[in-house]
């Protein structure tokens, strides 16, 4: 057993936010090499823990340790990105600059009081070699792809001297191949020296990944065990404080004939997606499925109007919207939930009342003046008909929790009574629980007799489903029936010829 400091250690960290608790007597210690998880619902003060674990916040009572030796004062922010850096599911990277400029903002080579450029290309490129990552220096940051920037940001904190890196929800937006190969740059680069605290709420990548599991749960550390030893039933119940229950097999849903709530005809649109086709009947949850470049993200915006295909057709509820526009499609009887809920599927500091009724500005007031009154009821009852946690209708978004945000963006797309829900990744970087409910929303929506369409690669996204259409390079490979199993959907999503007619 290694004699070495712990990289990092947290002991009896207490924080209070006004009368919230945030963390009580909270602990975790993150041993050299290991990649250490750190899981709990949202709300369970994980967040917290990172400000503090990289000086963005002071605790009220208790101490933080790197290496054994004391942190440094919060206002020493380079001692900081010596020691700890944080790659967050948002991204830090500036897309205007270069990557070169990007590893070394606010740290430029100077000559004479000049930025030396060609010096800066320099190390950015022995930088990049360094740590094996694969990109041009002289790249647009917005030209990269989410994994490319993850990469970049790693280098980044690497170059500062950090050799403890916390990894938060790293996976949210990555297709399976990508996690892949995330999973085998972080091995490597334990290899190296580099020591990895890894946040998710997806517990098969902590069984994939992890050495070290902690789980907190009301602001309070509740477990810390190695993760081979550590059966996923006892770790869902450490997370939930309930004994973990297994999941029924899927049955037929009960479904009603209906018109259809969609019908796509032949879409096309350059190489993102070719001769696409199915329907969606009303009362009927169809997914559809696919990697990141299978074009499965792409149809599911072109059916919300977000984008306009070459050629085709798209009728929502017999009509047929004007292409890439999306107030067409809300006409049209479209709910819509986004891929990047901090991108697309709300505005930060406005409160849950108004984010939550965007779509529907004729039911609060007449010629254009707002009331506030029946603004606020309506998300009153948004608020407590999806469990959403706030304090109340007028609370800004960006004070929420991941999974309560998600609530916010689904009760937007539910406020209109929508003929047809169109979900993306619905949910991604959630917690358990709040997966479960956004889940069981889908079903009580299509009960309802709305057709619904999930776009994902998520396999508990799709269990629900009555059908799932499959994706692969842009075209329709296959279509599966409720019931399916695990490794033929994965095969058919892989294009693995065998999956597809399993």
């Amino acid at each position: 057993m290694s004699t070495a400091a712990p990289v990092a250690q947290a002991t009896g960290i207490t924080k209070r936010f006004g009368s919230t608790v945030a963390l009580h007597d909270a602990h975790i210690t993150v041993e050299p090499g290991d990649t250490h998880a750190l899981v709990g619902r949202n709300g369970a003060g994980k967040s917290t823990l990172v400000s503090v674990l990289t000086g963005l916040q002071a605790p009220d009572e208790g101490t933080v340790t790197f290496d054994g030796r004391p942190a440094p004062r919060l206002a020493d922010r380079d001692a900081w990105r010596r020691r700890v850096a944080c790659v967050y599911q948002k991204s830090t990277i500036i897309p205007q600059l270069t990557v070169a400029e990007n590893l070394f903002l606010n740290r430029h080579t100077r000559n004479k009081g000049l930025i030396s450029w060609p010096a800066l290309r320099r190390q950015a490129r022995e930088v990049l070699a360094a740590w094996s990552v694969d990109v041009d220096a002289g790249t647009v940051a917005a030209d990269l792809s989410v994994e490319q920037r993850q990469f970049v940001e790693i280098a980044r904190a690497l170059s500062f001297g950090a050799r403890f890196i916390i990894l938060d929800e790293p996976t949210a937006q990555l297709d399976a191949a990508a996690i892949t190969r995330l999973f085998g740059r972080i091995k490597e680069l334990q290899q190296q020296g580099v020591t990895f605290l890894f946040i998710s709420h997806h517990l098969q990548e902590v069984y994939e990944i992890c050495d070290t599991v902690t789980v907190f749960r009301d602001a309070r550390h509740i477990l810390t065990a190695p993760v081979a030893q550590t059966p996923q039933a006892e770790l869902v119940a450490a997370m939930t404080g309930e004994a973990a229950a297994a999941r029924p097999d899927a049955g037929p849903r009960p479904t009603r004939p209906s018109e259809p709530a969609l019908s796509v005809t032949a879409l096309c649109a350059g190489d993102r997606y070719q001769d696409v086709s199915f329907t969606v009947g009303g009362g009927e949850i169809v997914g559809l499925a696919g990697a990141a470049s299978s074009g499965r993200t792409e149809v599911a915006e072109t059916v919300a109007g977000l984008r306009a295909a070459d050629s085709g057709e798209v009728q929502v509820a017999g009509t047929t919207p004007r292409p890439g526009s999306v107030p067409a499609a809300l006409s049209a009887g479209v709910g819509f939930v986004p891929q990047d809920r901090h991108r697309q599927g709300y505005i930060p500091e406005m409160s849950v009342a108004d984010n939550s009724t965007l779509t529907i500005p004729d039911r609060l007031g007449r010629s254009g003046f707002l009331n506030h009154r029946r603004r606020d009821a309506l998300a009153a009852a948004q608020i407590a008909e999806l469990q959403i946690r706030a304090s109340g209708p007028g609370q800004h978004v960006s004070g929420l929790s991941g999974g309560n945000q998600q609530k916010v963006v689904m009760a937007r797309a539910l406020a209109s009574d929508p003929r047809l829900l169109v979900l993306i990744n619905p949910t991604a970087g959630v917690d358990v629980r709040s997966k479960e409910f956004l889940l069981g929303t889908v079903e009580q929506t299509a009960a309802a007799g709305t057709g619904v369409l999930i776009a994902s690669d998520e396999l508990d996204d799709l269990r629900g489903c009555d059908r799932v259409v499959v994706m692969f390079a842009g075209r329709v490979v296959t279509e599966m029936a409720r019931g399916w199993h695990d490794h033929a959907l994965v095969a058919a999503m892989e294009g693995v010829g065998g999956g597809i007619d399993a």
